[in-house]
């Protein structure tokens, strides 16, 4: 199977696809791994909202999107900044995902987004209001029977003075949590607003801070997502960690050795990147838990050049590769985002996309893919 495929300069020539898609594997009960997607949303595309207005999303395909993963024995990060909260998805409608999921998949692995996004973090002034929108989103994800992710805020960035700030905060919160909750740390390259988070811009001093929160609440504390796109701070603080709280990495980069692990121990996952990479995501981990890491790493380590391109800089563009990799395979009829976000990437980039999920077996229907490349190619002129 070909197809023409324009170069940086619009210069057309053949590509012939090459890759087989990855096998069908299910996680079952107790895996390797604690595996988190971050699960994107589909939007509306006959909605009047203008873009920057009210999200509307697609409920059936989004829905069925999850049953999708949860299918694969893959637990779901929920509300995430995956599914463009706070970047189109407002706490509404992050509520109304929570719940529809929490309904339709009472039995499956699901951790949902708890934050502060429902202010405006330029007309905050305390620490108590930052508190107080901490809580009532706690407190309603909590009444619908969910587990929590303190995601990070930019709210407290903002009045935050120092190290103490945080730890107040979230301690505060952690006290009202029913069970432990995964905290997020997600840097700037993700979120320009969250430069600084911690009380610092050094890794090591705003680590210390984030520990002395996991340490003063360790019961709390289920584990904690980072995402800061740097393996080597992320096993520092891995090998810091009391016993018993999880590293979740979030690094898009560098995975695959982050969740085999050293000698010392090894990161969870709650990736971005496992959305359209989840079946190798559940192939590998069943292939670990049975013993076999070369098997694990041969269907991970091929994915990793796909990842780093879909997660380039300016980083929280990466949805829309997520978003176009679901449309070629299927998981929706149209290549719309909320907040228009299909319009972030240029279209070399959709071109090399194509190319990489196709060689490491990610095309789960090459002829249904190259189908709609070409509607792609054809609304670009090329």
């Amino acid at each position: 199977m070909k197809i023409t495929l324009p170069d940086t300069d619009g210069l057309r020539s053949d590509y012939h696809l090459t890759g087989t898609p990855i096998a069908a594997a299910t996680l079952g009960k107790n895996p390797a791994r604690v595996v988190y997607s971050a699960a994107h949303v589909v939007a509306d595309p006959f909605t009047a909202n203008d873009p920057s207005g009210r999200a509307t999303v697609d409920w059936g395909k989004t829905m069925e999107f999850r049953r999708y993963l949860a299918g694969l024995g893959l637990g779901i990060a929920e509300a995430m900044d995956t599914a463009q909260r706070g970047m189109g998805l407002d706490w509404p409608g992050a509520l109304e995902l929570i719940r529809r999921t929490r309904e339709e998949l009472p039995d499956a692995l699901v951790a949902n987004g708890c934050g502060t996004d429902h202010l405006d973090p330029t007309t905050v002034a305390s620490l108590d209001e930052v508190r107080r929108a901490y809580l009532e989103q706690a407190d309603a994800i909590q009444k619908l029977g969910g587990r929590l992710i303190l995601m990070a805020s930019r709210a407290l960035v903002r009045v935050a003075k120092g190290p103490e700030d945080y730890i107040r905060v979230y301690s505060d919160v952690l006290k009202t949590c029913d069970e432990p909750v995964i905290l997020h740390w997600l840097g700037e390259m993700f979120d320009p607003q969250l430069g600084g988070y911690w009380g610092s811009a050094d890794f090591d001093p705003a680590m210390r801070t984030a520990l002395a929160v996991i340490e003063e609440n360790a019961a709390k504390v289920d584990g904690i997502k980072i995402s800061l796109l740097d393996k080597e701070k992320e096993i520092v603080m891995r090998r810091r960690l009391p016993a018993g709280v999880k590293m979740y990495t979030g690094d898009d980069f560098n995975y695959p050795e982050l969740i085999e692990g050293d000698a010392q121990g090894f990161s969870h996952a709650l990736l971005g990147i496992f959305d359209p990479l989840a079946p190798a995501a559940a192939y590998a981990v069943e292939r670990l838990g049975a013993g076999d890491a070369a098997g694990f790493r041969a269907t991970l380590d091929p994915t990793v050049p796909l990842a780093r391109l879909i997660f380039r800089a300016p980083t929280q563009y990466y949805k829309t590769g997520v978003v176009f990799l679901a449309w070629l395979n299927g998981f929706q009829d149209h290549f719309i985002m909320l907040n228009g976000a299909q319009a972030m990437r240029p279209l070399p980039y959709f071109v090399e996309v194509f190319r990489l999920a196709d060689q490491c077996g990610l095309l789960r229907d090459p002829a249904l893919a190259v189908q709609r490349m070409k509607t792609l190619l054809a609304l670009y002129g090329a």
